[in-house]
C-alpha cells in the first residue's frame, strides 16, 4: 500500500518541497478553485495552481485546524491570513489506489478574503509559478 497521502501533503507544505508535491500528484488529477469557473484538469496546470498557493498562503499564520477521512479522501480545514484579510477554507483532497491525489478541491471564505486571495494568486501565476 502507498504511503498516505495526507501525511506526504503535510510533510511538502511544512517542507515547501515542490519535488514532492510533483510526486504526490496523479498525471490525470483536477483541481477545482472558488477562484476559477473551469476545473484545471492535468498534473501541470494543478501543480501550478498549487506552488502558486503555496507561495501566497505560505505565510506564518497559516495552519491547519482539522481533518476528516474517508477511504480515499480527506478534507483539511485550514485559517490564515492574507494581506490582513481572514481566510478560512478547506481543501478536499481524493486519491487513487497508487495515493497520488487526483482531485484537489479548494473552498474559502469570507468573501473579502476569497477577493484577496484571487488577486494575489492572479499575480503569482501571471508572474511565471507556473
Amino acid at each position: 500500500m502507498a504511503a498516505d497521502p495526507i501525511a506526504r501533503w503535510h510533510q511538502a507544505v511544512a517542507t515547501r518541497d515542490l519535488a514532492a508535491l510533483d510526486e504526490l500528484l496523479a498525471d490525470d488529477a483536477v483541481f477545482q478553485s472558488p477562484a476559477v469557473h473551469a476545473p484545471q484538469a492535468g498534473k501541470p496546470l494543478v501543480l501550478a495552481y498549487l506552488r502558486a498557493a503555496l507561495a501566497v498562503l505560505g505565510n506564518d499564520s497559516f495552519r491547519y485546524l482539522g481533518e476528516w477521512r474517508g477511504e480515499r479522501s480527506a478534507v483539511l480545514e485550514f485559517e490564515c491570513t492574507l494581506d490582513g484579510f481572514y481566510l478560512n477554507g478547506v481543501d478536499l483532497i481524493g486519491w487513487n489506489e497508487e495515493g497520488r491525489i487526483v482531485l484537489f478541491k479548494v473552498m474559502v471564505r469570507p468573501m473579502k478574503g476569497l477577493q484577496a486571495l484571487v488577486a494575489r494568486m492572479g499575480e503569482v501565476l501571471k508572474a511565471g509559478a507556473r
